[in-house]
């Protein structure tokens, strides 16, 4: 099934045509119908209106910040261009006093589902670029191109595109029961558990690398693996793919070098962690894809 998570709504346009032309990004850079979002060590500007709307600045406002960091083109909207911006150099009292910064996660809470998709995006191309200031091929420095959609070597030439990593998620199911973990070296409730996760590795498919994951972590094989939905995850550049499985073994066997804990739980008592009212059990709110799919479960969406 497809649905749309937190950070996966955004609405642009990515303009793949319009990128291409560098004197079109520099006048729509400079157009005053422009917006741009500026991100402060990686926080979100939220007005202080009362409805905790994103903040986007027009490009005298962004000239008034003093900042040399280059713009990244996002996309188009209703005719309208949307950038971003690293302002983590800006003074205090450039952005006004009507906005206040606020971490990527908590801002979800304010934010439309929309917003947080542009969030995303923004955080996760001005974290890579700030990454990639250097050709991994021979070392000299790169620059951007094509509104932030690739950066060039100015040496040898190379092209580096912005990464996603791919990170599975999977609820593995026995029956009336569901396996969980909690990873170790986490501050977090000792109560607190979540679906089995970890990075997709190269030359592997989704379903071998969830089959690779769970056994790893937790000592079980599994099979039929079954895609449910995505999410993007900027905290760096992540993309969450999320999906069920039925076991095929039940005796746990834990990596605690990865593991701090991997348990069995019972529907009842996950329907009542659902509702925030189990005891024993804490599981991780809507923000997380993980939330979605122990939820499809408890609900009967799969068997």
């Amino acid at each position: 099934m497809g649905m749309a998570h937190t950070y996966s709504s955004n609405p642009l346009d990515r303009g793949d045509r319009e990128r291409r032309d560098e004197q079109w990004l520099i006048d729509m850079a400079g157009n005053p119908s422009s917006k741009f979002l500026p991100l402060k060590d990686m926080n979100v500007p939220v007005q202080e209106n009362g409805q905790g709307e994103l903040l986007w600045l027009g490009p005298g406002e962004v000239a008034g910040l003093g900042v040399e960091a280059t713009p990244i083109f996002l996309g188009l909207l209703d005719g309208v261009a949307y950038f971003t911006i690293d302002a983590s150099q800006a003074t205090p009292d450039s952005m006004g006093d009507g906005c206040r910064f606020v971490d990527a996660r908590s801002a979800t809470e304010l934010l439309t589902d929309t917003e947080t998709g542009m969030v995303a995006q923004a955080r996760s191309q001005i974290i890579w670029h700030s990454r990639h200031g250097f050709c991994a091929i021979c070392g000299h420095p790169t620059f951007m191109k094509r509104g932030g959609q690739v950066r060039q070597c100015s040496q040898c030439e190379t092209e580096h595109y912005p990464r996603t990593d791919p990170v599975v998620i999977c609820l593995v199911l026995d029956g009336d029961r569901c396996l969980m973990g909690r990873s170790a070296g986490r501050r977090q409730p000792s109560n607190r558990y979540s679906a089995l996760a970890g990075f997709l590795d190269q030359g592997e498919s989704m379903e071998e690398a969830v089959a690779r994951e769970i056994m790893e972590e937790a000592g079980i094989r599994v099979r039929n693996v079954r895609y449910h939905s995505s999410q993007p995850w900027p905290f760096p550049y992540s993309l969450m793919i999320g999906s069920h499985a039925e076991a095929a073994s039940t005796d746990i066997s834990i990596d605690y070098g990865e593991m701090a804990d991997v348990r069995w739980f019972p529907r009842d008592e996950v329907e009542r962690a659902l509702r925030k009212e189990s005891e024993v059990l804490t599981v991780p709110e809507p923000l997380a894809i993980a939330h979605h799919l122990i939820r499809a479960w408890v609900e009967g969406e799969v068997g």
